[in-house]
């Protein structure tokens, strides 16, 4: 197992080379100067040669892509055409809050989605099951923009139940730590913070998790059928174990192997579908970040977020890898 970690951490270095330059080409191809954009309309062309040259844009491609490299290995973006701040420094304020909605949205979609497809799975062909894929189709249909919307306007404009936007309430105070409001209530002991941020996170996390909550029950009912068939469950039966125990000690855990699949590449799906949670709700977060970067033509803020991202990405897949052989004990990675 710790050589085949090491060997995927070895392969990670080209990967990442790769993405990083893709990211560098592709901006480049973008339409429109970042030194015309901060300059704004009225900039006179001093102004222009001036941001340029600030800003190291001026210089031939290849030198750039040397800096970005640079920059990028030694996990320093440069500062932000934008802010004038680090984009290393602005990064982990921002992903912190970000990486605590997806999580939040993930232990939804698991809890909810795993139970749902289990059930539909061992009442197939009844209305449970209909009904319960009928809710997933629904929710893989739904855009996240959309749900965001609708549930922000029945049940916080409405019906008052949770805050229209924000991450916690103003007039509490917090130290960071993570930049994970939960996670820093938790560790500071502010409890007062816990509860303002946990109802405000609540919500969100909800809206988000509907996709990936309808595609890992979908997943899971799939998997427990082709599972349910095989002849080691009726041995099970026959010795007289219970009817629960077949279902969740035999039959599920060999099922989970193509839902962990799932729940992996879900939740780098999480990240982006979180760009769009936190503008409907105003939470700050890498996803208004981002945005924002992009239309401000901010190549430093765009680019070490999408190097960010892809790292997690590439972490996710190795974690999915492991946990394979946690849950079936044949699988060997040597």
């Amino acid at each position: 197992m710790t050589r085949y970690v090491l060997r995927r951490l070895v392969l990670l270095v080209p990967v990442l080379l790769g993405i990083m330059t893709a990211v560098f080409l592709l901006f480049q191809l973008i339409p429109g100067d970042p030194a015309i954009a901060l300059a704004g309309d009225k900039g006179s062309a001093e102004q222009i040669a001036r941001i340029r040259k600030e800003f190291g844009l001026d210089r031939p491609l290849p030198v750039q892509y040397a800096y970005f490299l640079k920059a990028a290995f030694t996990l320093d973006f440069g500062d932000s055409l934008r802010t004038h701040q680090p984009v290393a420094g602005e990064l982990r304020q921002f992903f912190g809050a970000t990486m605590e909605l997806s999580l939040a949205a993930l232990l939804i979609a698991v809890a909810v989605g795993v139970p749902i497809g289990v059930v539909a799975a061992t009442r197939r062909g009844t209305a449970l099951d209909y009904g319960s894929m009928l809710l997933a189709l629904v929710g893989i249909s739904t855009p996240v923009f959309w749900a965001g919307i609708v549930l922000l306007y029945l049940v916080s404009f409405r019906l008052g139940w949770f805050p229209i936007g924000g991450i916690m309430n103003s007039r509490i105070e917090l130290r960071h730590i993570t930049y994970g409001y939960v996670t820093d209530s938790l560790l500071t002991g502010n409890w007062t913070a816990l509860r303002s941020s946990l109802h405000h996170l609540l919500l969100p996390a909800f809206v988000l998790s509907t996709i990936p909550m309808a595609i890992i029950a979908r997943m899971t009912r799939s998997s427990m059928l082709e599972v349910l068939g095989h002849d080691y469950l009726r041995t099970a039966r026959a010795k007289g174990v219970t009817e629960r125990l077949v279902i969740t000690r035999h039959a599920l855990k060999n099922a989970l192997i193509p839902v962990v699949t799932v729940i992996g590449l879900q939740f780098g799906g999480l990240l982006s579908g979180a760009f769009l949670t936190e503008t409907v709700f105003g939470r700050p977060g890498i996803g208004r970040y981002v945005v924002t970067a992009i239309g401000a033509r901010d190549y430093p803020a765009v680019q070490g977020t999408v190097l960010v991202v892809a790292v997690l990405f590439v972490v996710i897949n190795l974690a999915v890898d492991l946990v394979y052989a946690v849950l079936d004990p044949r699988i060997h990675y040597e």
